[in-house]
């Protein structure tokens, strides 16, 4: 079974004390009721994990003697994802399964045809919840990274983004139901990079599709069924998975001191 993971950063020293207090707190000593003497993981959230043993449990702290330190490679390639804003039932379950499936960063879009609109003091609360939900949805899958979540960005903002992944060398592919191309057929081990665009409910617009294709990105079909605009990246993430060596690495546990 896969060692249980907690975010605390910047982490201790070897030989030093960890304190994990707080939302991080409370859910280990209250809610897990981690008690003296087991041992868990802390992570940074950017790949650096300690392996630790609780002293002192009292309500919402622990105290902990960090045995040892390490640091989790990165998965490659890695796998962004530009994900239309979808409705408000959906939203924060598009980013919960990415995550979960693991994507390394999520941009949240306002696209032509999204029927959610962040807009004022809408847009901070939209960020912070997918940050929220992100850093949950992380922690739930035990993983060393938590996924960036940038700032809303408009059309014109994507576009920058999907040139500056081809001028690198990666792929850029437009998830889109009409394709005649597969996504099968991408050349996923070949690049250190691939960033995923999922369009809201309503699909994409045709104007949107041909900037993004204008701009270097490749529209391609997942599969012979239509997903939701909410399940469409976990799919592909999946599949990345399987097609590369990203899923090659073993879960995080315990390491001897």
């Amino acid at each position: 079974m896969a060692a249980t993971v907690f975010y605390l950063d910047p982490l201790p020293q070897v030989g030093s004390t960890a304190v994990l207090d707080g939302k991080e707190g409370h859910h280990a000593a209250t809610v897990r009721r981690i008690r003296v003497g087991e041992r868990i993981l802390l992570s940074d959230g950017h790949g650096g994990v300690a392996d630790t043993v609780v002293i002192s449990a009292e309500r919402d702290r622990l105290e902990m003697t960090v045995d040892a330190r390490f640091d989790m490679p990165r998965p490659t390639p890695s796998v962004g994802l530009v994900q239309a804003l979808p409705k408000a039932d959906r939203s924060e379950l598009a980013v919960e399964l990415a995550t979960e499936a693991g994507v390394d960063s999520i941009v949240p879009w306002q696209s032509s045809r999204c029927v959610a609109r962040w807009e004022g003091a809408k847009t901070a609360k939209g960020v912070a919840r997918w940050r929220s939900t992100v850093a949950a949805a992380a922690k739930q899958s035990r993983r060393p990274f938590v996924p960036d979540v940038a700032e809303l960005h408009d059309t014109t903002a994507v576009l920058e983004l999907v040139r500056g992944v081809v001028a690198r060398g990666g792929i850029v592919a437009v998830l889109h139901e009409s394709a005649t191309d597969r996504f099968s057929e991408l050349p996923l081990r070949s690049v250190s990079e691939v960033l995923l665009v999922v369009g809201p409910e309503g699909g994409l617009d045709d104007s949107e599709v041909g900037k993004l294709t204008a701009a270097g990105a490749r529209t391609v079909v997942l599969g012979p069924t239509v997903l939701r605009t909410s399940t469409a990246a976990a799919v592909a993430l999946g599949a990345i998975g399987v097609s590369t060596d990203r899923w090659a690495q073993q879960p995080l546990d315990f390491r001897e001191p």
